[in-house]
């Protein structure tokens, strides 16, 4: 993905000739696609409370930016295994974004034009703040089941002496109910497999003649049952240490085993329950938090081109998609053509932030013409 600039300048013949200049060359030049980007007659009020608003609106842009990367990122994390798809979910009303931001039509059903503009804000406030809650809910309780899925899953990973040992020894491996005999598993080395065998009956008393075997195997070592007398475990144990030989603290309990295989299989479960509802909500949730981020920036587009130029409401807004490689050469060109609208910033511009009470906040770069990027460069997976 990339990113979109939201310019608007002046609706006077001048400026509009000025526009039509620029589409000129920066078609010629293949330094951006631009489209005329459609902002509906709202309701002004106020300079006093447009200027307040510029100020809330700004807030609101970035915590809508953020929200909406939020989505799409754990879109990314919950379709892991296919990324190529997850970017197909990326969608607005039904079509890529691209073409949205292209194509863009005000929602008059949702957001009535006839409303104050502090009313529209706090409606998109409200609904941003809403989906956010509901993120958060439905992340948490995935997360729970995920998280605690692969945490049985880490256990059956690994070697012979940190894995979990439910999927591998069977109840006939063990002697069970003997009040005085246990059977013990013992990780031995590969290369030390002969001296296992020559000396396991010697490392304490009362080992239980011929009673080891091999029950499992990974690349570095081998898992041998050992049965002995419990008086002598302790002694064993630090016996076959000194010998490199590791017993398992493990003791063959079915019961236990087999809640351990039994959770693993209803989290699994959850978690194919809880995938499709949630990427559904993420969707849906995500294209009504693109179409309201972009409502956002058309409000600042009105908010800023009535403070900037003045009343009556005459301006005319345009969506440029850069070209990624001549990005700086677009913005000279821009400069250039509409150095008029503000022949002193012009003069000074350095593509800094400047702090511009009423227009602009002070991290948004100031430009002789109403400019707001629409950031999709995180977007990608």
């Amino acid at each position: 993905m990339s990113e979109f600039w939201l310019i608007s300048v002046p609706g006077d013949n001048a400026n509009l000739t000025a526009l039509d200049r620029m589409n000129t060359v920066t078609s010629k030049a293949n330094l951006s696609s631009n489209a005329k980007f459609v902002i509906p007659d709202l309701k002004v009020g106020t300079l006093d409370a447009l200027i307040g608003l510029s100020d809330e609106l700004g807030k609101l842009d970035v915590y809508a930016e953020g929200l909406m990367k939020k989505i799409a990122q754990y879109i990314g994390e919950v379709m892991d295994d296919s990324t190529d798809k997850a970017q197909e979910n990326l969608l607005a009303n039904g079509v890529d974004l691209i073409s949205y931001i292209s194509r863009f039509e005000w929602d008059m059903a949702k957001y009535p034009v006839k409303q104050p503009l502090k009313n529209l804000t706090e409606s998109l406030s409200k609904q941003m703040s809403q989906i956010d809650t509901d993120l958060k809910s439905r992340t948490l309780t995935y997360n729970n089941i995920k998280g605690n899925l692969q945490s049985l899953e880490r256990k059956t990973v690994g070697n012979l002496l940190t894995r979990t040992l439910a999927d591998i020894v069977n109840k006939e491996d063990f002697v069970l109910n003997s009040e005085y005999l246990i059977t013990l598993l013992v990780v031995v080395p590969k290369t030390s497999y002969t001296a296992w065998q020559k000396t396991y009956e010697s490392l304490s008393d009362m080992v239980v003649p011929r009673s080891t075997k091999m029950i499992a195997e990974d690349g570095e070592s081998g898992l041998f049952t050992v049965t002995l007398f419990r008086k002598v475990i302790e002694e064993f144990k630090s016996k076959a240490r000194e010998n490199k030989f590791i017993v398992r603290e493990f003791y063959f309990n079915e019961k236990e085993l087999q809640s351990e295989k039994d959770e693993i299989v209803k989290l699994a479960a959850d978690k194919k329950q809880q995938y499709g509802p949630l990427l559904r909500w993420l969707k849906v949730n995500f294209s009504e938090a693109f179409i309201a981020l972009i409502h956002i920036k058309a409000l600042r587009v009105f908010v800023e081109s009535v403070l900037r130029y003045g009343l009556p409401v005459n301006f005319q807004a345009v969506v440029l998609h850069p070209n990624k490689k001549s990005m700086k050469r677009l913005r000279d060109v821009l400069n250039a053509i509409f150095r008029h609208l503000d022949e002193a910033a012009a003069a000074n511009m350095k593509d800094v932030g400047m702090d511009i009470p009423g227009l602009q906040l002070s991290n948004q770069d100031y430009y002789p013409y109403v400019c707001f990027k629409i950031d999709l460069t995180n977007l990608d997976f």
